[in-house]
């Protein structure tokens, strides 16, 4: 169903997008900071040979090292300044929200209100860079290691590389952080999201590009590439349906008698979507799959037991896709457990007067809300683990780019989705204010 800010807002016209002058500056800002980021994927870390890095990616670029470079939007590809892109933040936001929900202090600075949430944000920069920073020199000091037909990887290696690299890198992803800040709170849509998902659309021309060519080639076949193209549209409309698909819990509120008159007595829906957890699942599983793969990657001639590792997860392995499915229906009961609290909501509800029909309010409403959000969560992990792995199964065998792949078509379309209804979200508080002006004009006549 739609929601509400889309109902109205689709009955609106492009005159009264016109009018939204404060839209205009949103969208612009974050198209601006888009821009800044792409330039700064093309910015290549001082001493690295990027002849060599292009050669391992042809190399690796069909394993993990190629879904990490999707993410980074070819950063890593080309290793530039950009290289770990805004995963380290999306990481240690993951982390310090599952801390909050495990340690009383964190907790009760949750509910401190702004100060308190200010100050968790301030922890979760505070581990992005100590993740960056580990992750920065793990890739440089594997940089050291590689040698290609090209030549070494590293121009003159030693202590200096080192340190300029890990600096680069980290400088590079604490400003990509704070781009993915400005973009929420001055642009339209989340920053984080939309970061990635500018690196994945920038790159899939290329990638239509080189299907076509395949099939010029004579590698794939025609009816094979326009199978590719169904079955990707197939999957776009059922991300569509299962984004928008929810649970409506019928709430019943009291009635209330002030005087003569009686208030109340409605009754309303609580919307429960069937996957809460968005597009978090997927991004999370691949950034922890990716970390040890990329190095495993950039280690050539590496001891016997990581070149063993490197053949268990690599992907299109058993134990890649074990891995993949575990993590993200993992993180797909965490983060439900994380965005909704069914003591806490119902408490909220006993407070108000409110029930659900046919529950005693109380402990009852809050197992009966667990039950719900667990089912709804099975099912959302369920299809979360479809739509990235089947996709991804049967892409290991034909060679395809990863852009073509379930995660990457799951975080367009739902970071287009969730942009969209802040759009029109926007566009709704702009045609109230213009009623509220309007009304006021009235009255001073």
């Amino acid at each position: 169903m739609a929601s509400a800010a889309e109902q109205m807002a689709a009955g609106m016209n492009l005159s009264g997008f016109s009018k939204a002058t404060d839209l205009h500056k949103r969208i612009l800002f974050t198209l601006g900071a888009l821009i800044i980021f792409r330039l700064g994927t093309y910015i290549p870390v001082p001493g690295v040979d990027g002849a060599v890095m292009a050669q391992l990616m042809t190399q690796n670029g069909s394993g993990l090292l190629g879904m990490f470079n999707m993410f980074t939007g070819g950063a890593l590809g080309r290793m530039t300044i950009f290289a770990l892109n805004i995963l380290p933040y999306i990481s240690a936001s993951i982390i310090i929200q599952l801390m909050s929900s495990t340690i009383p202090a964190l907790e009760a600075m949750k509910k401190e209100g702004d100060s308190g949430r200010q100050r968790i944000t301030q922890y979760t920069r505070y581990l992005t860079v100590f993740i960056a920073t580990a992750q920065a020199y793990g890739i440089a000091v594997s940089l050291e290691r590689v040698h290609g037909a090209a030549g070494a990887a590293v121009i003159d290696p030693g202590f200096f590389f080192i340190f300029t690299a890990v600096v680069t890198l980290v400088g590079g992803t604490v400003f990509v952080m704070w781009l993915g800040e400005q973009i929420t709170s001055r642009g339209i849509g989340n920053g984080s999201s939309l970061i990635i998902f500018a690196g994945i659309v920038a790159n899939m021309p290329v990638a239509i590009a080189n299907i076509l060519e395949l099939g010029s080639t004579g590698a794939l076949s025609t009816f094979f590439i326009i199978v590719i193209f169904v079955v990707a549209l197939l999957i776009i409309g059922f991300v569509v349906f299962m984004e928008r698909a929810q649970r409506r819990v019928l709430v019943q509120h009291p009635k209330r008698q002030i005087g003569q008159k009686v208030f109340g007595g409605e009754a309303n829906y609580m919307p429960l979507k069937v996957n809460a957890s968005g597009v978090m699942p997927p991004i999370f599983a691949s950034s922890l799959l990716v970390i040890p793969a990329t190095l495993i990657g950039f280690s050539a001639g590496g001891p016997g037991w990581l070149q063993t590792a490197a053949h268990f997860i690599a992907r299109g392995q058993p134990l890649y896709y074990l891995l993949f499915a575990g993590l993200i229906v993992g993180f797909s009961f965490v983060w439900a457990a994380i965005s909704f609290n069914p003591e806490e909501t119902s408490e909220n509800l006993k407070k108000n007067g409110a029930f659900i029909p046919g529950i005693r309010p109380g402990s009852n409403t809050a197992k009966y809300f667990d039950t719900v959000l667990t089912r709804l969560t099975a099912i959302g992990a369920a299809y979360l683990v479809v739509v990235c792995l089947i996709p991804d199964f049967a892409m290991s065998h034909y060679a395809l780019p990863f852009y073509f792949g379930g995660t990457s078509l799951l975080i367009i379309v739902s970071v287009t989705m969730d942009t969209m209804t802040q759009v029109y979200s926007h566009l709704l508080a702009h045609q109230y204010s213009g009623l509220l002006r309007k009304g006021r004009g009235k009255a001073r006549k």
